[in-house]
């Protein structure tokens, strides 16, 4: 399934992106880097289960193990130590990246209800964008029975783009759904 996304990025999306911003070399088109699935756990530090459950669950819609992040510093208010485990997150590269991305926009982002589309102005001014999530169950791999609690997490997409437009031409292109305001 990954072939077919970076198939269709070399045979179509670089020449049409060559074209639109009159690139001279092939290795200035953007490319996607890496994408970072993160999920942030505030009662991880209390509840174990969480943790668990996180992990099994980014494990399954990633097709990676996550890594635990924990606490740099402690925080009294949030009753958090240092060292303590506070999120999962996961980076794919490569095939592993492509395949995620292509299960994200054509499977996982129509089943949001009320989709209307993406916020096209996530993008952070070089070229990478973000995305929040509300919820696991969007992903066709998890089993509504089978979760705990709804919890979201965060996909950030990192390109080698330079800007915005380059950034947000090259996700376009790769089929991204993009609101159109």
């Amino acid at each position: 399934m990954a072939e077919k996304l970076k198939k269709v990025y070399q045979e179509k999306i670089v020449p049409k992106l060559m074209e639109q911003f009159s690139y001279t070399n092939v290795h200035q088109v953007p490319k996607l880097v890496k994408i970072t699935v993160n999920r942030g756990l505030g009662e991880a530090s209390q509840n174990a289960k969480a943790l668990d459950s996180s992990i099994k669950e980014i494990a399954t819609i990633a097709g990676q193990k996550p890594v635990v992040t924990r606490a740099k510093k402690a925080i009294a208010g949030f009753k958090i130590r240092q060292g303590m485990p506070v999120g999962v997150m996961v980076t794919l590269r490569s095939e592993k990246m492509y395949d995620f991305l292509e299960r994200l926009i054509n499977l996982a982002l129509p089943r949001i209800r009320d989709f209307r589309g993406i916020n096209p102005k996530s993008f952070d001014g070089r070229g990478n964008y973000s995305l929040g999530l509300k919820e696991q169950l969007i992903f066709p791999e998890i089993e509504y029975d089978s979760i705990d609690q709804i919890r979201g997490m965060d996909i950030s997409i990192i390109t080698t783009a330079k800007t915005d437009e380059e950034g947000r031409a090259l996700l376009k292109e790769m089929g991204m759904p993009f609101r159109s305001n």
